[in-house]
């Protein structure tokens, strides 16, 4: 007996940060990158098998909390013992680069377990269970990870809000770089939670600012209006520099897009680390600006076609 599951990364557009505020984001999938899970019939104790770590589950350590934990309240769910099967995790997800890692872990650990016992999935049931390890993970997590994970449409994010898909249909490519430095999302936090309380009024209206280029930004993607998008990104990577989101590694690698002609250029994800996104209007703009970022010190890069050319 065996059983796989699947799920892709995710790239935040727009709206990092801002979204646990009660601002939106703009989120799309992102299958250039992927998590594959497997599960295998075996007789005895379960074994895990996954990039940090390779032995039996019961030993696994401290920093796969939220998978361990995903995995049995999925068995319960089930109504199945953690018996007598095998975990085998592959990721092309960079961990802790604001890819949506550990949320797409989750959920293809949860496809596959349920495709192992041939049960039907539902996105509720699927979004239930990957919120429980997005909670270990990230302590306060916004939810859009959780809900990139069952969508193939980008998604318009507002906390406590429907989740609206709407169209890709902006004509241009998207160039993701990682800049080798591990993501820092709860240091990020805490930064703009000591710069809202020296600069209440400051950070509020960047805060807000981000709000307005996210919603600026996704009538530019729904119009084909690339040009513009790359501008409300630019101002965007700004403000959350002022937020002290961004580090030495992101600016380097915002610079070296735009000095490559990239139309915008930010940071994704939680910042101090992780990846940079910039935005080029053809695939030839868009190899240039890759070999930039790998020369200004990206460790990888992805092209992703966002729409029509």
């Amino acid at each position: 007996m065996k059983a796989t599951g699947t799920a892709n990364g995710k790239i935040i557009l727009m709206g990092e940060h801002s979204v646990v505020y009660g601002e939106p984001a703009v989120a799309i999938p992102f299958p250039a990158t992927s998590i594959e899970t497997t599960i295998k019939k075996i007789t005895g104790p379960v074994t895990l098998d996954c990039f940090f770590y390779h032995g039996p589950f019961s030993q696994a350590p401290e920093r796969l909390l939220n998978v361990t934990t995903v995995i049995m309240k999925t068995l319960e769910k089930l109504q199945q013992p953690l018996e007598n099967f095998s975990i085998t995790i592959k990721s092309t997800i960079p961990a802790e680069r604001g890819m949506g890692s550990s949320a797409a872990v989750a959920a293809a650990t949860i496809r596959a377990l349920f495709n192992y016992f041939k049960k039907e999935l539902t996105t509720a049931c699927l979004m239930e269970l990957t919120d429980i390890s997005e909670k270990i993970a990230h302590g306060n997590p916004s939810g859009l990870d959780t809900a990139m994970t069952s969508s193939q449409s980008p998604l318009f994010f507002i906390k406590g809000q429907p989740i609206i898909p709407f169209l890709l249909n902006v004509s241009a490519y998207l160039v993701v770089a990682d800049t080798g430095v591990t993501g820092q999302t709860k240091e990020a936090v805490n930064s703009i939670a000591l710069l809202s309380q020296r600069s209440p009024e400051k950070t509020t209206a960047a805060i807000h600012t981000l709000g307005k280029l996210t919603r600026q930004a996704k009538s530019a993607i729904e119009q084909n209006r690339p040009a513009d998008l790359g501008v409300y990104m630019n101002e965007a990577h700004h403000l959350l520099d002022f937020l002290g989101v961004s580090n030495k590694e992101l600016n380097q690698l915002v610079a070296a897009a735009l000095a490559t002609d990239a139309l915008g250029a930010k940071l994704t994800g939680g910042g101090r680390g992780g990846c940079m996104i910039a935005l080029a209007d053809n695939k030839t703009s868009a190899d240039r600006i890759s070999a930039a970022l790998l020369k200004a010190g990206a460790v990888n890069t992805w092209i992703h076609k966002m729409g029509e050319d």
